[in-house]
């Protein structure tokens, strides 16, 4: 006779991104570890960037440093996430945004200690740190 029972797998931990795979975005983890909100910022079109990119995405130049902002904006578009899957166990239902922050960079980050029936485009926000792991901080916002 042979045994059937079935293990349950162990709950995926939440997946943790690859840093610096095609572009230098050390930066902007660095300043994430640190409760900072660091971009691109191209000298030449005296702009901000995001995602991080090797060339300024207005000149195509390599005229980019790191800048810190202020980490506040408004949220430009919203959904809820209330189907459960891989790395949202716990989280549902969750609150996402693009966000258009104060600089003129739209970032998609979740929206932190946020009622679902609180989450609307044009509310404001801020810089919260989320932790994926308890060594991988990760940008996300919350209400202001």
């Amino acid at each position: 006779m042979s045994d059937t029972t079935q293990t349950v797998p162990a709950a995926p931990a939440r997946p943790v991104p690859r840093q610096g795979v095609y572009v230098d975005s050390k930066p902007f983890w660095d300043g994430i570890a640190q409760g900072k909100l660091v971009l691109q910022y191209c000298t030449v079109a005296q702009r901000f960037q995001h995602y991080p990119k090797p060339v300024s995405g207005f000149t195509g130049r390599r005229t980019l440093e790191w800048r810190e902002v202020a980490g506040t904006g408004a949220i430009y578009a919203c959904t809820v996430v209330r189907i459960p899957g891989p790395g949202v166990e716990g989280r549902i239902p969750l609150c996402v945004a693009t966000v258009e922050l104060d600089e003129g960079v739209r970032i998609i980050a979740n929206v932190l200690r946020c009622a679902p029936s609180d989450l609307a485009i044009g509310k404001r926000v801020r810089l919260a740190i989320d932790h994926l792991t308890p060594e991988q901080a990760y940008p996300a916002f919350e209400l202001i």
